[in-house]
């Protein structure tokens, strides 16, 4: 099932780009962000965001990121948080960066663990929703002196309602945040052209690295920001890192002649918004 699952997403952002690249080989100029710049003369900028606040994030994880010098971003909720919160606070004071994650993680109840609970996305409104965004907010202020300047939607999951009712929650987080980040997508962040109220975020879980590599070659073009995304660090799996994997990674984007900026959602959406030019 995994492998199947590796499998389509490769297979689908291979496909994707592809007609993308030959539908720009007909037209001519430069593309969008051609001659978009990174720090110390990077080409490409990368994220690597972890969500839920899972315990194997602290465990395994942040060593990994600590002992190979890059930061990341995690996306938390405040229950998770209170049961290890020494170690968020160490996580915090190490320069990485936390960002909101909702305080229920609510989605689409097509999940059947959230049928469980009798309530979905589909069952709540806008002002329920912001009520419970906002109370992570205040725990993260109150508990870690911090206040969240990026949000993960759980699930990429991005309405509230049904059918003729359904409305979009992307302009509540574009209020709250800098940045508001999807999962699953297809492809990365133009950096010209993005919206950051809608980041795309990738995949990471449950891949080996040389599909990780794979992707990110695909996926670069034009100067793009690519926003990884996992859940558990460990072993391989449908959501989960490995660690192995974790540590080529970075290793990997680390290495100045593969041309990647590494850094936290924050500091290179922050970047981008000084330096480019505002979209049409």
């Amino acid at each position: 099932m995994i492998k199947m699952i590796r499998l389509l997403t490769l297979l689908s952002c291979v496909l994707g780009q592809s007609f993308a690249l030959a539908d720009s080989h007909n037209k001519p100029g430069k593309q969008l962000s051609d001659d978009f710049q990174y720090p110390q003369g990077a080409r490409y900028a990368v994220s690597l965001t972890f969500d839920d606040a899972r315990e194997s994030q602290l465990d395994v994880g942040v060593p990994i990121l600590e002992k190979l010098g890059v930061k990341a971003t995690f996306y938390v909720m405040s229950a998770p948080v209170s049961a290890r919160l020494s170690d968020w606070r160490k996580v915090v004071a190490a320069g990485h960066e936390l960002g909101n994650h909702t305080h229920s993680h609510l989605c689409t109840g097509n999940f059947a663990w959230l049928r469980a609970q009798n309530k979905g996305l589909e069952q709540v409104d806008l002002a329920w929703l912001e009520q419970d965004i906002l109370t992570t907010n205040q725990y993260l202020k109150t508990q870690l002196g911090i206040e969240p300047r990026s949000f993960a939607y759980p699930c990429g999951n991005t309405f509230v309602g049904r059918g003729a009712n359904v409305k979009s929650y992307v302009p509540l987080i574009a209020r709250h945040f800098d940045t508001g980040r999807t999962w699953l997508d297809e492809t990365a962040n133009n950096p010209a052209y993005t919206d950051f109220a809608q980041l795309t975020g990738i995949r990471m879980d449950g891949m080996t690295f040389d599909e990780l590599k794979t992707t990110l070659e695909t996926l670069r073009e034009n100067n793009k920001w690519i926003i990884l995304a996992g859940h558990e660090v460990g072993e391989n799996g449908l959501y989960s890192v490995d660690a192995r994997v974790l540590s080529q990674l970075i290793q990997y984007l680390k290495a100045p002649e593969n041309g990647y900026w590494v850094d936290t959602v924050e500091k290179v959406a922050s970047y981008i918004k000084m330096h480019r030019k505002e979209p049409g």
